[in-house]
């Protein structure tokens, strides 16, 4: 709790369901990252008993007070919610400048705050992520890893051209941001056991370890294309600039020498000669042609099946990706379900400790 800068109440909002209230649009400002939440005053209500009942001792600003014959016409009265507004933002930032760290290091509180379970001095740290933030990390990471991937292709487009410079300073590019994106994925792993040791269910804890997974994976194929230098025609022409060849043995590859015992059956740069089979020797010029389209045709006829074949694939792919994204979907509103039941059932507890 220590890493929270600074806490406002910014402004309100009013809600007709599941009847008509007013919440407070609270903002959190932690060392790199911020945040909001919105409360109903009879949350802070809650929050205030909690804090007394837990620490033994009030906070050390008063709540503004609840005037509960003026409840109807008070969520029309804006000069009301500003006053009730500034005083639920002193009362909070009263508590944070508190010498005493009681009430500011109170599980109550955090959780009021939403502050990261796991992780209480650094709620942007390796650990300190909530459902929603631990996901948008991972849609930055994914972000990254494309980013990265375009570096290797422009690498490669690059030295296809000869300009071993640019090359060079995209491969470079390409080692920084991948070392960057390995490091955050490791925090996102860690990030996950605090989820997964703050209540997360296991299916969807599951669910996100093979998401940490497959972006390891797409992170150690990054790595290979990076450091792993490719078997191509340009390589063999970097080493040949480096070592060339003596004269006398490219003469000796592009020409027979007349010393050799046995005649030469293969000249570098030369074409091989056709061969007769039993299927070409009784034909004529013209059957061969014949033959040679006959084949063609045959091979043409394969190239269709396999792009059919290929397209077939295309759409099951697709098909799948949509149906994973579909049961993404369910799997976060069921998600954020059990959040909402389970913040209930907080506010059920809260409510049968003050009646007790």
């Amino acid at each position: 709790m220590t890493a929270i800068q600074a806490i406002y109440v910014r402004g309100h909002e009013e809600r007709p369901e599941p009847k008509p209230h007013v919440v407070f649009r609270i903002e959190i400002q932690a060392n790199v990252r911020s945040w909001q939440m919105w409360r109903r005053y009879s949350e802070f209500a809650d929050l205030h008993t909690e804090l007394t009942k837990s620490t033994g001792a009030p906070p050390p600003a008063p709540l503004p007070p609840k005037h509960a014959l003026a409840m109807l016409r008070s969520r029309n009265d804006a000069a009301r919610l500003e006053e009730r507004r500034a005083g639920l933002e002193a009362y909070l930032r009263a508590i944070l400048s508190a010498k005493d760290p009681r009430w500011l290091d109170s599980f109550a509180l955090r959780d009021f705050l939403g502050v990261p379970v796991g992780k209480h001095a650094d709620p942007g740290g390796a650990a300190g992520f909530t459902s929603s933030s631990w996901l948008d990390e991972h849609l930055e990471l994914s972000a990254r890893v494309r980013d990265i991937r375009a570096d290797v292709n422009r690498r490669d487009a690059f030295s296809d051209r000869g300009d071993v410079a640019a090359s060079h300073t995209s491969n470079v590019a390409a080692k920084r941001k991948l070392a960057a994106v390995l490091t955050r994925t490791g925090a996102l792993g860690e990030g996950l056991q605090a989820l997964g040791l703050s209540g997360m269910s296991e299916g969807e804890l599951q669910r996100r370890t093979d998401m940490v997974a497959r972006l390891q994976d797409d992170c150690e194929k990054l790595a290979k294309m990076l450091t792993v230098a490719r078997q191509t025609s340009r390589g063999l022409g970097a080493a040949a600039e480096r070592n060339p060849a003596a004269t006398s043995d490219r003469a000796a590859l592009l020409d027979a020498p007349s010393s050799f015992a046995k005649p030469v059956t293969r000249v570098f740069g030369a074409a091989a000669q056709p061969k007769e089979t039993e299927v070409t020797r009784p034909l004529d010029d013209h059957g061969l042609l014949q033959l040679q389209s006959t084949q063609m045709e045959q091979q043409d006829t394969q190239l269709a099946q396999l792009s059919a074949i290929l397209a077939r694939q295309k759409q099951l792919g697709s098909a799948i990706g949509q149906e994973i994204a579909i049961q993404n979907e369910l799997l976060d509103d069921l998600t954020n379900e059990v959040d909402r039941v389970g913040g209930k059932l907080t506010s059920a507890k809260k409510q049968m400790n003050r009646l007790g």
